[in-house]
């Protein structure tokens, strides 16, 4: 176990300990008792551990033994501290209860997706508000906070967002940095999909990124597509990766060229007209009949395009995504997507990043669950009613 003063300087830069003399805990602030400051105590400002000793005539390091169960205190002393600091409105830090415990009780998520997009609430995506709430939740249940962090290793960053026990990281880069910088600190965490350049690493839940693939594609071959094109996003993370391999191999299993495009997920259904141009001005024998879009917005952007250029949908061409957004179920027609279940992903994510902050085992092998189909009128030739 690392000392509190470790834990200062490693979590947050600074060279004090809660044992140094001069140490001043944070406290949150709060009313007076009803029975008012005792004599010598400040009326103003947050009551601290030398208000509380001044106050009960005994020494700071005397108060601190006397309420943390800590040290040899007569009973009666003790509890005339903590009556007294009762009174006058005292508690101890959490950071600082915290750090003598090397523990603060506290999860952090990070959304590795978020440094490729152009907002933190991209319109329409409900997965990463699933994925957080879900998560905040569940350490709620086990008792811990969570906090949803940017990249922590970015310049300036906060120093709380390396104050967590544990994190979790969602679909991590190739040779991601936070990933390396966590493991060097040994800062204990969990990620949702591996990082493809260091599979078997770390503590990964496997997303089966391939497999939630063929489910669409096998999905997409039943509603009669022939000539199957893929579009991912550009980061080179597990999804687009495996997702990328699996239609690879699903087109050379049938004698065909792999069309496979990638697009910056940022621009959203701003690529519809890219994507048709693509696959469409080239020769018309090797054109696709399904396009199969990993994000939702994407797959938007395409169906609108292809209806503005006389392709009909999903007559002539079917249209489907890896990942849903609002625009997929009110859009005209509307568009089949996976349901890639964040909440029980979260909740799993969580138990495993709990166990590694309590120095406990892993239960591995950590997998997601299986990505479930929602069929909408962009693959059924036949009506159907949208979900």
């Amino acid at each position: 176990m690392l000392a509190p003063k470790t834990i200062c300087e490693k979590r947050f830069g600074c060279n004090v300990s809660i044992t140094e003399p001069g140490f001043s805990p944070v406290f949150a602030p709060i009313a007076p008792a009803p029975s008012g400051y005792p004599d010598g105590v400040q009326r103003s400002g947050r009551p601290t551990i030398k208000d509380v000793a001044r106050a009960a005539g005994v020494s700071p390091t005397t108060v601190s033994h006397a309420l943390n169960g800590k040290g040899v205190v007569r009973r009666e002393t003790a509890e005339r501290i903590e009556r007294i600091a009762s009174e006058i409105g005292y508690r101890p830090s959490a950071i600082a209860r915290g750090l003598q415990s090397s523990r603060l009780g506290l999860l952090a998520l990070v959304i590795r997706p978020f440094h490729s997009l152009d907002t933190f609430l991209p319109e329409g995506v409900d997965y990463f508000l699933r994925i957080a709430g879900a998560a905040s939740l569940s350490a709620m249940e086990r008792g811990y906070s969570m906090m949803l962090i940017d990249d922590p290793t970015r310049p300036g960053v906060p120093p709380s967002a390396l104050a967590a026990d544990a994190y979790i990281v969602t679909e991590p880069f190739e040779n991601d940095p936070v990933l390396t910088m966590l493991s060097e600190q040994r800062i204990p965490f969990v990620t949702v999909g591996a990082d493809p350049a260091r599979r078997g690493l770390f503590h990964s839940i496997d997303e089966s990124a391939g497999q939630q693939a063929r489910t669409m594609m096998n999905h997409l071959s039943e509603a009669g597509a022939r000539r199957m094109a893929l579009v991912t996003g550009t980061d080179r993370n597990d999804w687009n990766l495996g997702s990328r391999q699996a239609l690879i191999e699903w087109s050379e299993a049938r004698g065909q060229k792999p069309l496979v495009l990638a697009l910056p997920e940022a621009e959203g259904e701003q690529v519809g007209d890219r994507v048709i141009d693509h696959f469409f001005s080239g020769d018309p024998t090797d054109r696709p009949d399904a396009i199969f879009c990993l994000t939702g917005r994407h797959a938007a952007g395409v169906t609108d395009a292809a209806i503005r250029r006389g392709i009909r949908v999903p007559e002539d061409l079917l249209i489907a995504a890896g990942s849903g957004a609002m625009q997929n179920r009110t859009s005209k027609p509307t568009v089949t997507t996976l349901d890639l279940r964040p909440e029980q992903t979260a909740q799993i994510a969580v138990e495993a990043a709990v166990a590694l902050a309590e120095g406990r085992p892993v239960a591995e092998p950590l997998t997601a669950p299986e990505a479930t189909l929602e069929i909408r009128e962009s693959t059924s030739r036949a009506p159907v009613h949208a979900p």
